[in-house]
């Protein structure tokens, strides 16, 4: 991230959005269960209110600097923090409990590896377990927050076909104007 993205994901104006407005409005009506896993978290607003909801936390963030500084602020308590890169998963299958990412997919910096979260990320949770995220819609300050930096922005009106192609069920994209959420279920084990 750029200084100025970099300060703005820090802010407290930023808190407040994701604590009244983001996590609520993509977590409603999901359980990610007591072990969930977030994917690039960056500074860990976001972090800090998920690992109130659940008995551990796991953060996988490429940026060895922002894992570092996540894992000095909340590595004491439930968070785990692990630097990777989620497009290549450095944990076994089925491990988590659910996972989520806020706002973060479009720092990945091509659609093919992108995909390749949502696979990893398939992988790594539990049958019937949820992914739950959001990412934001392209407009003229979102591409200013964006200058120098990655910025390859998921279009919500194919996303969902996406996440059919990872493997996920069950899937939602709901659009507002600014941004999207999205969720999908990676399919219970058959009982037979």
């Amino acid at each position: 991230m750029n200084w100025m993205h970099n300060r703005l994901c820090r802010s407290e104006w930023w808190r407040s959005k994701v604590q009244h407005d983001l996590l609520p409005w993509v977590l409603r009506g999901i359980d990610l269960g007591g072990n969930p896993l977030e994917i690039g978290p960056g500074p860990g607003l976001t972090s800090e209110i998920l690992s109130k909801r659940c008995t551990k936390l796991t953060c996988i963030e490429i940026n060895p600097i922002l894992a570092a500084a996540l894992h000095a602020r909340l590595g004491n308590g439930n968070v785990i923090v692990k630097q990777g890169d989620a497009a290549a998963m450095p944990f076994p299958d089925d491990t988590f409990s659910g996972a989520a990412c806020f706002t973060m997919l479009h720092h990945v910096p091509s659609a093919h590896l992108q995909d390749r979260v949502l696979a990893e990320t398939f992988r790594v949770i539990r049958p019937g377990a949820w992914l739950a995220g959001s990412d934001s819609k392209t407009s003229l300050p979102f591409r200013l927050l964006h200058i120098a930096d990655i910025m390859v922005v998921c279009d919500p009106d194919v996303f969902g076909e996406r996440l059919v192609k990872a493997g996920f069920s069950q899937v939602s994209v709901v659009q507002s104007k600014k941004s999207f959420s999205f969720r999908g279920r990676k399919p219970a084990k058959n009982s037979s």
